[in-house]
């Protein structure tokens, strides 16, 4: 049986959705910043063309993560604070906005989609202007901003480690 969440720390399925997604968005940064500030390069070589497939895999597991965590709602740690309740709500919106951004703007771009081989987009429709604005408009700023509030996170959460509050890390750490 999975290990389920309990009020003092994360189960092993709340714990590998977190890590996993984590890794993949670091991914995803690396391939952002290699496409365009190594456009050419062989560093933008080998992170870029795994941009689209991995937003795709992280869309998905955010749903999932958003489905196991309300399956879960009564057995969770609470928030510390509401600030913190907040921020991952943020989180958890932009983590399922920045790639239903790049989607629209997939999809109105007209061409075919398939990542990791999965027919999602034929392709082959005509171009949807206000679908690539809109998409191109938002998608990598938000993605920055996704980025901010990482950082922000992850320095929460060490600094309640260091100060002495509530130490959140052993929560999704297992320990």
């Amino acid at each position: 049986m999975l290990n389920q969440d309990r009020t003092e720390r994360y189960g092993t399925v709340s714990r590998l959705l977190h890590w996993s997604m984590a890794l993949l968005t670091g991914w995803q940064f690396l391939s952002a910043i290699a496409h365009y500030g190594f456009e050419d390069s062989a560093f933008e070589a080998f992170f870029w063309p795994s941009h689209k497939p991995l937003g795709f895999a992280l869309m998905i597991l955010i749903v999932v993560r958003l489905l196991w965590a309300l399956k879960n709602l009564g057995n969770r740690p609470p928030s510390i604070n509401l600030p913190a309740k907040l921020g991952h709500l943020g989180l958890y919106a932009l983590l399922f906005l920045i790639p239903a951004l790049a989607l629209l703007r997939q999809y109105g771009s007209g061409r075919a989609f398939e990542p990791l081989g999965i027919p999602v987009m034929v392709g082959g429709g005509e171009k949807i202007d206000w679908m690539v604005d809109l998409g191109s408009l938002l998608h990598g700023e938000l993605g920055w901003v996704l980025l901010a509030m990482i950082i922000g996170h992850v320095g929460m959460a060490i600094l309640h480690r260091k100060q002495g509050q509530t130490d959140v890390l052993p929560r999704m750490l297992g320990k």
